[in-house]
């Protein structure tokens, strides 16, 4: 059975997911109390499905963990109907399209900005990390843009996110609760602090229209709003940056899908960017809770039991997509489910495709000769996938 912390299967998972989708149905995994749900239909149905809630049961109920456990309680990812769809309600008429597309000339000079100084530090060095000089920093200055936070604290951001989405994974040791329990506490507060600040003087970021968005006369409570705002920056930007390092990797190791990219890097950004979700999903495991008896893929999940939908599992099944194994930057249709599928469906996914298909032909279209110089460095985790440090030269 599927070792979570095994460094070969974190190093590559998909053999192992493809041995467990032979099963036809969820899998019981004894280490973790889960059944596994391994192949399309199943891990659709896993988030699709009404009897299957996302319930965040709460840390050891002490002062430690309080602040982690309400930044998670309250926010639209650990919570359910009704609440759930108050929160997203409310989320929406504040951060909905048109706001995602008022952002487009941000993303666009922001890209060109981290451009210009990878051109000072190739001058320098002559490489450059692709996540910790563009695909890191891109999605959280935009956050940040989002949110209005100053500029000179956006480097606080990326730290206090990291500490918080490493407890997702399997067993985070007891060093990582301490810091996701400091980490939670300090984003908190310093999300209060320009919250209460906007209430007094509101501006045009998020933080001022979700402090005044109401409907039927509901509102966000401050934890709820503070909660929005952590789950926004740590959701919204984990995916684009495992989103893009992962897919650049592959595309890096295939000379004709890169070769096809470089002809046409504006054209095939969109069937690009969903390939790379695909392909190399940015989150592999999202667990749910059966609410009531609930049968799926023919296996009975009882009240109380947990379940959780392999989603880069999914997303290579030979049913669904045809040589699922190969990158195919053209492919369409392409019905990956990395951005989740139902009521739990990222809610940032719209700007996280803004955000990599304007980043990444601008990025091939700048140094189309790029090439990696070591091999990437991985995250040490399975359900947040992605790469610490891709090096390349120019």
């Amino acid at each position: 059975m599927i070792d979570f912390e095994n460094p070969e299967f974190i190093e590559n998972p998909y053999p192992s997911l493809a041995e467990l989708r032979k099963h036809g149905k969820p899998v019981w995994h004894e280490a973790t109390n889960l059944f596994l749900a391994a192949t399309y239909q199943d891990a659709n149905a896993v988030l699709r499905n009404r009897s299957l809630g996302r319930i965040f049961k709460p840390k050891e109920p002490n002062e430690t963990w309080d602040t982690f456990n309400w930044l998670h309680s309250d926010s639209l990812l650990d919570s359910e109907p009704p609440k759930h769809t108050r929160l997203r309600s409310l989320l929406v008429k504040a951060f909905n399209k048109n706001k995602i597309e008022s952002l487009r000339p941000d993303v666009e000079r922001l890209t060109q900005d981290l451009l210009t100084k990878i051109d000072q530090k190739l001058e320098q060095t002559g490489t450059f990390d692709v996540i910790g000089d563009f695909a890191e920093p891109l999605p959280v200055k935009v956050i940040a843009a989002l949110l209005g936070f100053p500029d000179e604290d956006e480097h606080l951001l990326r730290p206090w996110s990291q500490s918080i989405v490493k407890m997702y994974e399997v067993n985070p040791s007891e060093q990582t609760q301490l810091e996701a329990q400091q980490a939670s506490h300090e984003f908190a507060e310093y999300v209060r602090g320009l919250m209460e600040e906007r209430k007094r003087n509101p501006g045009t970021d998020l933080i001022s229209d979700l402090a005044a968005v109401e409907e039927d006369g509901q509102k966000l409570n401050a934890q709820e709003l503070i909660a929005t705002c952590v789950l926004l920056l740590n959701a919204g930007h984990e995916a684009s940056v495992n989103g893009f390092g992962n897919g650049f990797v592959a595309l890096m190791q295939r000379d004709d899908q890169l070769a096809m990219l470089r002809a046409n890097p504006y054209g095939l950004a969109a069937t690009a960017v969903d390939e790379f979700i695909r392909f190399d999903a940015p989150l592999h495991l999202f667990e749910r809770t059966a609410t009531a008896d609930v049968e799926i893929g023919g296996v009975l999940i009882k009240e109380g039991q947990k379940i959780a939908s392999l989603l880069g599992s999914a997303n290579r099944d030979e049913s669904v997509f045809e040589n699922p194994t190969e990158m195919d930057i053209t492919r369409d249709p392409n019905p990956q489910i990395g951005f989740g599928a139902g009521i739990h469906f990222c809610i940032g996914a719209p700007l996280a495709r803004m955000e990599m298909t304007t980043s990444l032909p601008a990025l091939i279209e700048k140094y189309p000769t790029m090439k990696l110089v070591s091999e990437p460095v991985r995250r040490p985790g399975f359900v947040l996938r992605g790469y610490e440090s891709v090096i390349v030269s120019v």
